[in-house]
């Protein structure tokens, strides 16, 4: 097994200092985690674990552990629970698992948690979200989803009212996952609250690091405007949409919009794109910060010859920028980078690869 590889190789750098050891193990846990090194990861804390005084080790199992399980495998539970459309009893265990989070992992006086995954979204929230000197101590899991799927069990359950707190938790951990945001924006699709959609949506352009994610916030505006029966400037909204990542629905929809407006739906141009967005205060394209933020990583990495760290967040910066000049440093280090169409449903943590580009040619 790959984790008893990993294990090997990581007890054989021990050396016999305790301090030492927890040093390595903790930054090798943290190189894992950045890399979604699973094996790795848990290699790496059943080390640590092994070395902890019993005192201390005690501790640690009562704050990471439900019922004997690790939180991120009760948190695969209840995914399978919901994959099996066991939605009330998945619930149960999503509050029991959201519960947890707020009591051991609350923010304190002079310290608060965090979970960010990788070093894009630890420089975007230095950049945009950390409002005081407070401590900031890593979480040993991915709470913002964790606390995002208690958030679904509720509106699956209709309470899409009680999920808005939930997922507004969420995003106290992590503001720079667009997951939870997705999830608000189809919170307030629900209650029909168009404006909150739109407001929602404003908040997710300033951390979506991908078109597919930006893609998806101009199609919601598109959704919300549609319902408020501005029909021709949605219309601008889903052709914005799929100029960054085309999507099957989005046909459909432009179809819908001419049945409810009673006559053809012209297509915009570009820079008319651009104005009907300026009326809604949304910007056309990635957020400055966000591509800055992917620009500076590549630059850090690449002076620091981390080819593998370098090329994710050059692709990053690719995506959303088709810089031809970025391109050709990807290539120069990946001549036979893949390409790769974006799927519907990719998630925002999987980027798009260097030859994603805007459809210009706008879908009917």
């Amino acid at each position: 097994m790959a984790e008893n590889k990993i294990l090997e190789e990581l007890r054989a750098k021990l050396t016999g200092s305790n301090e030492e050891n927890n040093k390595f193990l903790r930054d090798e846990a943290e190189r894992f985690v950045n890399e979604k090194n699973r094996a790795g990861f848990e290699a790496a804390t059943q080390l640590l674990m092994e070395i902890m005084p019993k005192e201390q080790k005690e501790e640690i199992e009562r704050l990471t552990h439900i019922d004997g399980k690790r939180l991120d495998e009760f948190h695969d539970d209840i995914v399978k629970l919901i994959s099996e459309k066991n939605i009330n009893e998945a619930k149960v265990r999503a509050e029991r698992l959201y519960k947890k989070i707020i009591i051991e992992y609350r923010e304190g006086e002079n310290a608060r948690f965090v979970s960010l995954r990788n070093p894009f979204e630890d420089n975007l929230y230095q950049l945009k979200y950390k409002p005081d000197d407070k401590i900031l101590n890593r979480t040993p899991f991915d709470f913002g989803t964790f606390i995002t799927t208690y958030a679904y069990t509720l509106v699956e359950t209709g309470s899409p009212l009680d999920a808005i707190p939930v997922l507004e938790k969420a995003l106290e951990y992590n503001p720079l996952d667009c997951g939870p945001r997705f999830e608000l924006a189809e919170v307030y699709k629900l209650l029909k609250n168009k404006r909150m959609v739109i407001e929602t949506t404003k908040e997710t352009l300033k951390v979506a690091s991908s078109p597919v994610a930006i893609a998806r916030c101009y199609a919601n505006v598109g959704y919300a405007l549609t319902d408020m029966g501005e029909y021709d400037d949605a219309a601008t909204f889903l052709t914005a949409s799929v100029m960054f990542a085309p999507h099957p629905a989005i046909p459909m929809e432009m179809r819908d919009l001419a049945e409810r407006k009673g006559s053809p739906i012209r297509k915009p141009e570009r820079e008319e794109i651009i104005e009907t967005m300026k009326k809604y205060d949304i910007p056309f394209g990635p957020n400055e910060d966000v591509v800055s933020v992917a620009a500076k990583l590549s630059a850090t990495y690449l002076m620091d010859n981390d080819i593998p760290n370098a090329l994710m967040a050059l692709k990053m910066t690719y995506n959303l920028t088709l810089d031809e000049n970025i391109k050709n440093i990807i290539l120069k280090y990946e001549p036979n980078a893949p390409k790769l169409v974006p799927k519907p449903e990719a998630d925002e943590g999987e980027k798009p690869n260097i030859t994603q580009t805007v459809n210009n040619n706008i879908e009917e």
